[in-house]
């Protein structure tokens, strides 16, 4: 499967290691493809600069949201939320048609502190599915860490990834990815079509907040049915 992720943060390149390493074709798109293989620098959390991930598996490529867009059959949304529409506009609706979205992201901006915009009566999610209406948005793993959405056994014993669309066909396909990634088929919670992801995108503050308690972000949402 072809694969394009779009963001060169930590999420996007967490997503593309494992997608990768799944023996998918994966190609990372970014706003200037010259610039971030330039960069020798690590980031504002210490992770290693693009050139040397990249190093280390050579055959993802990197590319203009626009053609890692083009070159992928699934397209991945790991660009910062309060930028997503941005990106995916430069990556153009004639390469998106009718392709799955697969939304990770939150509108959220840590450094404006923990608010959502859009928050409550709308969502990221559909705001996407209306500016791209021949995009088949799924929006799922945004309320973890990056490292457990690919390797969910980093938090001990059960817990939860939801998953919302309005295409059925769609969210299973990322179900699919989900339990490539190692969900537990009983893990993955279908919560209906895309307006659900105004509440999945809704504990984004709270996890941040956990995340300063706890001290690190191998944790995660578990739903206990009695």
């Amino acid at each position: 499967m072809r694969y394009a992720v779009l963001g060169t943060g930590t999420a996007g390149l967490t997503i593309a290691a494992r997608l990768d390493g799944l023996g998918h074709s994966v190609v990372v798109g970014t706003r200037n493809p010259q610039d971030t293989p330039a960069r020798t620098e690590p980031d504002a959390i210490g992770n290693p600069p693009f050139a040397q991930w990249q190093a280390a598996r050579s055959q993802v490529g990197l590319a203009t949201f626009a053609e890692a867009a083009a070159f992928g059959e699934v397209v991945v949304n790991a660009t910062a939320g309060p930028v997503s529409l941005v990106a995916l506009e430069a990556a153009g609706a004639e390469n998106l048609a009718g392709k799955i979205l697969l939304d990770i992201s939150d509108p959220i901006d840590p450094r404006q502190g923990p608010v959502l915009n859009p928050g409550n009566t709308d969502s990221l999610g559909e705001q996407i599915q209306r500016a791209f209406p021949d995009l088949k948005v799924v929006k799922a793993l945004n309320t973890m860490n990056c490292r457990v959405m690919v390797d969910p056994a980093r938090v001990p014993g059960p817990h939860n990834v939801f998953v919302c669309g309005d295409d059925a066909d769609a969210k299973k396909r990322v179900t699919e990815l989900l339990w490539s990634f190692g969900w537990p088929a009983g893990s993955v919670l279908d919560l209906g079509g895309i307006v659900s992801a105004r509440y999945t995108e809704m504990p984004a503050p709270m996890w941040l907040r956990l995340l300063g308690d706890i001290g690190h972000p191998d944790f995660n949402f578990h739903i206990q049915v009695a």
